[in-house]
């Protein structure tokens, strides 16, 4: 039986199109998200950084860097959760993103969380190559 980490944070994530905030006909669309981040481990542990790889469905991807996520960088006890909005625009009517979060734990220990693939979609029924 394998041994529960003393770190784990589990990341889940609602992406929304934003119509409001896109214009189809100059190429632009705009999406949502929001992610909850919730310490499942046994040890606080620190969201330092984050980095993104934004596809759009030309295949074009965009990689983003830096530090926290809002301009915080949240300290988690085990149960507890954090919950951001944050945004992106393609160029495209649909991609994806994906990425990892780099945390610390109260003690030092470094570690990554993945953050799984969602699709960014305007919900216009059109065929994907």
């Amino acid at each position: 039986m394998r041994a529960m980490s003393r770190h784990a944070f589990k990341v889940e994530v609602q992406p929304r199109y934003l119509p409001e905030q896109s214009a189809p006909a100059q190429n632009l669309w705009s999406f949502a998200y929001t992610i909850t981040i919730s310490n499942v481990g046994d040890v606080a542990a620190q969201l330092v950084s984050r980095h993104w790889i934004i596809t759009n469905e030309l295949g074009e991807a965009e990689e983003v860097k830096g530090l926290g996520v809002i301009g915080q960088q949240p300290l988690l006890k085990p149960g507890e959760s954090f919950e951001y909005t944050s945004g992106c625009r393609l160029r495209t009517a649909s991609g994806s993103m994906r990425g990892h979060y780099f945390c610390v734990t109260e003690d030092g220990e470094r570690f990554e969380v993945e953050i799984p693939v969602f699709t960014l979609d305007d919900g216009s029924q059109r065929v994907l190559h």
